[in-house]
């Protein structure tokens, strides 16, 4: 059966994407405790604004964002290709295991420390405290990681639901449509569910300041759904080069409900 698998290319391809969707969501969450400023990055320097009577916003974002745009790249390609079913599976294992590497987390930062050694064993690069410092980073809040979870699997089911129903009108033309389309009303609901669920039920933010955040957030999600565009037409070229015509097309077919012509 597993040898039957590895020589089968459809099988071949899911486990990769399945262990590439998996293995961004996790390290997108782990690092994801780091903000950075994109004016910066870009060589730019910040100019504050005001968005909803809330002063002072730049593009402050978390280091996650370098991420997830890949995994609603991911999401497109393996709804093109497999079918609802197979993402929303995918979005289910990975949804589970940054679940269990929260509990690894959490049982790590309760294991007592070595103090003879460790504890201190970076103070001459500026660390005091190793044990401070590896729960300031692992010890995500339980808000967060509700409000994380939440909005990820919330926002995989609206990117499949809104995806096919583009895809039903548009059959396989517009593959930007569809793919855009299903990212800008996902990212949508990702970016308020986060910071409504995890600051604004959380952390007792004001409604006001929940949105203004997350329009900004949405604002470079967006823009990157656009940026991205090309790399999903690439990436569906090879996979059908790959899979050559014939094969290309049964599974298109089967991914949307339809008997092979």
């Amino acid at each position: 059966m597993v040898f039957r698998i590895l020589k089968d290319k459809p099988g071949k391809l899911f486990l990769a994407l399945t262990a590439f969707f998996v293995a961004n969501a996790l390290i997108a969450e782990c690092i994801g405790g780091k903000l950075f400023s994109l004016e910066t990055t870009l060589g730019f320097t910040p100019q504050p604004f005001t968005l909803l009577g809330q002063k002072g916003l730049t593009y402050v974002l978390t280091c996650g964002v370098l991420l997830w745009p890949l995994e609603f790249v991911l999401t497109d390609i393996v709804n093109e290709f497999y079918g609802p079913k197979a993402i929303k599976r995918i979005s289910y294992i990975a949804a589970s295991l940054i679940g269990y590497a929260f509990l690894m987390f959490y049982m790590a930062i309760h294991i007592p420390a070595d103090r003879s050694f460790w504890t201190g064993s970076q103070q001459g690069e500026g660390v005091p405290d190793m044990q401070a410092a590896f729960n300031a980073i692992f010890g995500q809040g339980l808000w967060i990681i509700l409000g994380s979870l939440t909005a990820f699997l919330l926002s995989q089911v609206v990117d499949v639901y809104v995806f096919h129903r583009i895809k039903r009108v548009t059959g396989e033309r517009n593959v930007w449509l569809r793919a855009t389309g299903s990212t800008f009303v996902s990212q949508l609901v990702d970016s308020f569910v986060v910071l409504g669920i995890a600051f604004g039920l959380g952390k007792g933010w004001s409604w006001q300041r929940v949105l203004a955040i997350g329009l900004v957030n949405y604002s470079y999600k967006a823009t990157m759904a656009l940026v991205l565009t090309p790399l999903i037409y690439l990436v569906e070229n090879r996979i059908a080069a790959y899979f050559g015509p014939e094969l290309t097309h049964r599974m298109k077919q089967t991914a949307m409900g339809k008997d092979e012509e």
